[in-house]
């Protein structure tokens, strides 16, 4: 195996600054969602960004203003509300989002080669804020570090509590475009308001919801993983690869892309790990569901629309079956979700401040489509786009 590259370390010469909107915006807390605040996303969303050719910082930090004028909610800060205890809210006060200028010894094409194994290094592309919790960070951190040989990083951490994957590119999108081009509106305005998933009352479970609960209580499977000396690896699945495993299903099955990659992923990891037979084992995703409200959720809508869908499988099941049953499998889970199962979880949230039960589980994020590798800021795409690797 190969051995992974550390990324040298980032030189600061200046201080981190706030960016706040270029004019004055609303200033009011703003309710979250139960889909927004779950406890499970908590946590930033890191992107990364690598171009061969370089936008001055200045003009980042001049796009970066107008871009939260429109976008104002992640200039202000989350705080805990007042009215409910652990509900989550935005306190939009215009404060700013921090922007942080740095300097990296290294060649786009080196960060290139760094990118083919995971590394924890790359943490260091994303300013660390010192801050007592992830309240204090503020939702919006921005890192652009230059590149020895003309190239930049681009790293920015969007609290996931305001937005999910389609929100924050919908953001990102929003940035560049300001960026390449500045005399031109926006051609998608961004929607705040996140009332359109607000709890019936009363709250009315009246769907099971697998995700959060526990099956097996006395066996953590995690845990014995987290025990293990593990080595974070990436692997690559090209067109032919994904194309082989779709014809393993047809012409019985007719199955997506994801599919049959999450459950020949699912397999492959639950064989790799060897639980007893009889275990339970889950699949976590996260699906969509901005089409599946009635009406629907509007585009532009940037708050977490998605809940997560949950295939399940006794070990030896899925393991001796043939990817086909896999397969069916992460497509009964998506066939569970609907309107009505929406708004049961939605309820569900309301009274239980939970999160998803992982003594037994895979979760799976896909980024394929959220356009993340289109992010022009007026010097063509990035030479590579993905996370941060944590």
């Amino acid at each position: 195996m190969h051995r992974s590259r550390d990324l040298p370390d980032c030189h600061y010469h200046n201080a981190p600054t706030l960016i706040p909107p270029e004019t004055p915006t609303p200033h009011h807390s703003l309710y979250l969602s139960n889909l927004d605040d779950q406890k499970f996303l908590r946590f930033s969303i890191k992107y990364v960004h690598v171009y061969k050719c370089c936008v001055s910082a200045e003009k980042l930090r001049s796009s970066l203003s107008k871009a939260l004028v429109h976008y104002y909610p992640l200039a202000g800060r989350l705080k805990v509300s007042e009215e409910k205890e652990e509900k989550l809210e935005v306190e939009c006060n215009g404060e700013g989002a921090l922007f942080v200028e740095a300097f990296m010894d290294f060649t786009a094409d080196e960060v290139l080669e760094a990118s083919r194994w995971p590394n924890v290094s790359w943490r260091k592309l994303l300013y660390r804020v010192d801050a007592q919790s992830f309240l204090g960070v503020p939702p919006l951190v921005v890192q652009v570090t230059k590149l020895r040989c003309g190239g930049m990083i681009l790293c920015t951490g969007i609290n996931h509590c305001l937005c999910d994957g389609i929100g924050s590119s919908q953001f990102l999108h929003a940035w560049a475009h300001l960026t390449s081009k500045p005399d031109q509106d926006l051609p998608l305005h961004p929607i705040h308001a996140r009332h359109v998933l607000i709890p019936r009352n009363p709250p009315i479970t009246d769907f099971p919801h697998p995700q959060y609960t526990t099956a097996n209580e006395a066996f953590d499977l995690n845990q014995i993983l987290r025990s293990q000396p593990l080595i974070p690896v990436s692997l690559t699945f090209t067109a032919s690869d994904i194309l082989h495993l779709k014809q393993l299903c047809v012409p019985s099955l007719k199955c997506t892309s994801f599919e049959a990659l999450a459950a020949h992923t699912w397999r492959c990891w639950v064989r790799s790990l060897g639980p007893p037979s009889s275990m339970k084992i889950k699949l976590l995703f996260s699906a969509n569901i901005r089409k599946l409200m009635d009406p629907e959720i509007a585009e532009g809508y940037y708050g977490n629309g998605f809940v997560l869908a949950c295939a399940e499988s006794r070990a030896d099941e899925l393991v001796d079956a043939n990817v086909q049953h896999g397969v069916r499998l992460v497509q009964k889970a998506k066939e569970a979700l609907s309107e009505e199962y929406v708004r049961s979880m939605v309820d569900y949230l309301e009274e239980n401040r939970v999160r998803p039960d992982l003594t037994a589980t895979l979760v799976i994020s896909q980024w394929s489509r959220l356009g993340l590798e289109e992010l022009d800021f007026g010097v063509g795409r990035a030479a590579l786009c993905g996370p941060a690797f944590e």
